[in-house]
């Protein structure tokens, strides 16, 4: 591994994240739940918090706590909101 990973583009990184937001949505409507019934379901307080992740909004995403809980809420395996579309 030669190459310098200390520097990353952080469009290359909002895109990530935003990848990760369409998964779980696409995931989330797949399965018929509304971002309420994830939120609540994942003892989140606040459905704005859960939709500003969803989406990306004001910077707001998913932690590793957030993504294992979604993983378990939907009955998926944590790596199906890691499959990224190749463009």
């Amino acid at each position: 591994m030669s190459e310098n990973l200390a520097f990353f583009d952080g469009d290359e990184i909002r895109n990530f994240y935003l990848q990760i937001s369409a998964n779980v949505r696409k995931l989330r409507e797949s399965k018929g739940m509304s971002q309420l019934d994830m939120a609540l379901s994942m003892d989140i307080k606040s459905v704005a918090f859960y939709s500003n992740c969803e989406s990306c909004r004001y910077d707001k995403h998913f932690n590793l706590e957030h993504i294992y809980k979604i993983s378990k809420i939907l009955g998926i395996e944590v790596g199906e909101i890691f499959k990224f579309e190749v463009k």
